[in-house]
């Protein structure tokens, strides 16, 4: 390994790109060649990368994303109405940044979640904070931490993040827990943060689903007003990849 005094300085300050870089420049002939300054521009790349890698992982673990989904391996050929002006213009997060919220729906199988995780991908990328949850699951969760004292701290770390994805809104109808924890979370985040829900059910038929209709006004109102919409159409794409390879 090499040793040597610059190393151990960019290593003691942590600089591990830099150290990386400087390792392997030492062993490549043609860098003699480089002037200081362009020395110096290489190991500051190497070290921009390094902390934009590190911190794109760190993004992603948190975002605890669903599937590993990416916008480049979007099938915009796929029979589901997918308007890819439309799709790569919310790829973009300019709706992120002025703290608007998004709907993706559609019926089973034909791809909600992994869009939702592509744009949330997308989002980490640019540095946003992410968190996936299937809404189900999150009211579970947010019922236990109301009956163990987690409740003020949980919906703290809910109305910081940026982007807050909700697969499976309207799998079923919510009682009066739900509707309540559903409420502060969009209170919490509106006009502050967004947030992305995927539902098979179209926008319409959600009032019904909230159930109580002073709830249903406050929610959606803080919810699908400045919502922008992904209808998507079609036959379960699950099913057409079981059918090929039958």
């Amino acid at each position: 390994m090499l040793k040597h005094p610059t190393l151990d300085q960019l290593n003691q300050l942590g600089l591990s790109g830099m150290a990386h870089a400087f390792c392997e420049l030492e062993h490549n002939g043609d860098a003699t060649s480089l002037s200081h300054a362009e020395w110096l521009g290489l190991l500051l790349d190497h070290e921009a990368t390094y902390r934009n890698d590190r911190r794109l992982a760190l993004r992603l673990r948190h975002a605890k994303l669903r599937h590993h989904a990416v916008p480049e391996d979007v099938d915009y050929r796929a029979q589901r109405g997918l308007d890819p002006r439309l799709f790569e213009r919310l790829l973009r997060g300019d709706w992120i940044t002025a703290h608007e919220n998004c709907a993706i729906i559609g019926p089973a199988g034909v791809g909600k979640s992994w869009l939702a995780c592509a744009m949330g991908h997308k989002a980490c990328r640019d540095n946003r904070s992410v968190l996936y949850t299937r809404l189900p699951r999150l009211i579970d969760d947010l019922s236990l931490a109301k009956g163990d004292g987690r409740i003020a701290s949980r919906m703290k770390s809910l109305a910081r993040v940026d982007l807050l994805i909700l697969d499976d809104w309207g799998l079923q109808p919510l009682d009066g827990n739900a509707r309540h924890h559903l409420l502060e979370i969009l209170e919490d985040r509106y006009g502050r943060r967004s947030t992305l829900v995927t539902s098979q059910l179209p926008v319409a038929s959600w009032f019904d689903l909230i159930g109580d209709p002073t709830y249903a006004d406050a929610i959606l109102d803080r919810l699908v007003h400045n919502a922008h919409r992904l209808e998507l159409t079609g036959e379960s794409m699950r099913r057409q990849l079981a059918v090929a390879a039958a």
